[in-house]
């Protein structure tokens, strides 16, 4: 489905014999180039390892959404305290103890209200386990995404059928664009103010 609809077309610069297919392309490149399957608020599921001595980890896909009815974009969360990386050992000790009962590995799931969270940054803050070590990798289930696409998305949707309406290569009293035309250009299609505008909402890791 494209973010713009008929009804706004005129309002974003395009003519009003635009056809659905331009929305849907273009709409597809913006969600490419965040490098996120929607804008629209979308289910998505991340491994993290935690940086050695903290607590937090930071979400790829912003801003997150909430849902009813806890009013949390935590849907589930698992943690566990894997084997350190070179040079994270940070209680030599204590970690030698739960190797030796064969605990590092184990996965233990969260109640997602004890974890704090930050809806603009995706900042997740821990608690401790019950052994009192740190977690140092966690598989999150949230959702992120916009309740109301705003303005800066739709005015890109439109520059970006704008860009490709321009374009020589394309041909563009064709009804139906071709994918590996539309891809071909893709850098000519997503320029500086195209960039700009869509700044906020690219994933922050691939994947």
């Amino acid at each position: 489905m494209g973010y713009l609809q008929p009804s706004q077309y005129e309002s974003y610069g395009l003519s009003a014999d635009v056809t659905d297919d331009w929305i849907t392309v273009a709409s597809a490149i913006i969600n490419t180039h965040c490098r996120r399957v929607s804008l629209n608020p979308t289910q998505y599921t991340e491994r993290l390892r935690m940086v050695a001595g903290s607590q937090t980890v930071r979400l790829s896909h912003l801003p997150l959404a909430p849902i009813a009815p806890a009013n949390s974009p935590l849907v589930s969360i698992q943690a566990r305290y894997a084997r350190p990386r070179r040079g994270e050992l940070i209680y030599p000790m204590q970690e030698e103890v739960l190797w030796a009962f064969s605990l590092p590995g184990a996965w233990t799931t969260i109640d997602p209200t004890t974890v704090d969270f930050v809806a603009d940054t995706g900042e997740l803050t821990f608690p401790l386990n019950i052994m009192g070590l740190p977690y140092n990798e966690v598989e999150v289930t949230y959702t992120a995404g916009l309740a109301t696409i705003p303005d800066a998305v739709l005015s890109a949707c439109a520059l970006i059928v704008k860009n490709a309406q321009s374009t020589p290569g394309l041909n563009v009293k064709s009804s139906k664009l071709d994918t590996m035309q539309i891809q071909y250009f893709s850098n000519t299609l997503i320029d500086g103010t195209v960039q700009a505008l869509l700044a906020p909402w690219v994933a922050t890791r691939l994947g």
